[in-house]
């Protein structure tokens, strides 16, 4: 009769174990290439010999370790990435401390000096325009019209005075603008060139902004344009 000795008095298979007892472990924690062939190498050294592996098996469980191991690496590559992209953003949004940008709003920021500017989205079949602005009790302070004004984006400019010429307080005021499109009154859609204050940097959990003087920290995706200079 064939008897099946134990696998443990095969001193070729006895030096695979050894080898495989005697890898180093990953300082990480994580299992490698290199943990993975030898955990393989010690299966393949204590499978009972009436019952090998099968080759399909074998490739299974390789597979499964060479996606698992691709994933990871992705997920790396894919955080440096995002890493990097945060940082040039970042760096992009940085010099844009000090510039003027346009978001939507009906507020105009003053500064007791310069002229501010604002623009209005006018729409086909506008006979007039009214542009009113008013202070932070809501008084009027200046008024104008504008007979036809072509379709599109117009853009305004205050100089800080009122209808005596006399300057303005520094602060926020807020423009209206009443039209006639098309024979009947209608309010158009305002928006105000504003400098940027600060920038604050994203995390994980929260975007990048633009914080804008008097009007606050907004996204990105709410700068409409950026002023030249």
């Amino acid at each position: 009769m064939t008897t099946i000795s134990n696998t443990s008095g095969n001193s070729y298979l006895d030096s695979l174990k050894g080898t495989t007892d005697g890898t180093k472990k990953n300082d990480s924690g994580a299992l490698t290439q290199s943990d993975f062939f030898a955990l393989l190498t010690q299966q393949l050294a204590f499978q009972d010999p009436t019952k090998p592996v099968e080759n399909d098996q074998m490739i299974a469980q390789m597979t499964s370790f060479t996606m698992a191991d691709g994933i990871s690496s992705l997920n790396t590559n894919f955080k440096d990435f995002a890493a990097s992209m945060n940082s040039n953003q970042a760096l992009q949004a940085s010099s844009l401390v000090g510039r003027n940008v346009r978001v939507n709003s009906d507020s105009l920021v003053f500064d007791g000096t310069n002229a501010t500017f604002g623009a209005i989205d006018v729409p086909a079949k506008t006979t007039s325009m009214k542009v009113s602005i008013y202070d932070a009790s809501g008084a009027l302070v200046k008024s104008d019209t504008v007979a036809n004004p072509d379709e599109g984006k117009f853009e305004l400019a205050w100089d800080g005075t009122n209808e005596a010429g006399a300057t303005q307080a520094a602060g926020l005021y807020t423009m209206k603008i009443d039209a006639t499109v098309d024979g009947k009154n209608q309010s158009l859609v305002t928006s105000s060139y504003v400098p940027v204050a600060s920038v604050t940097l994203g995390t994980s959990t929260a975007d990048m902004k633009l914080n804008l003087l008097g009007l606050g920290a907004k996204k990105m995706s709410d700068i409409l344009e950026i002023a030249a200079g």
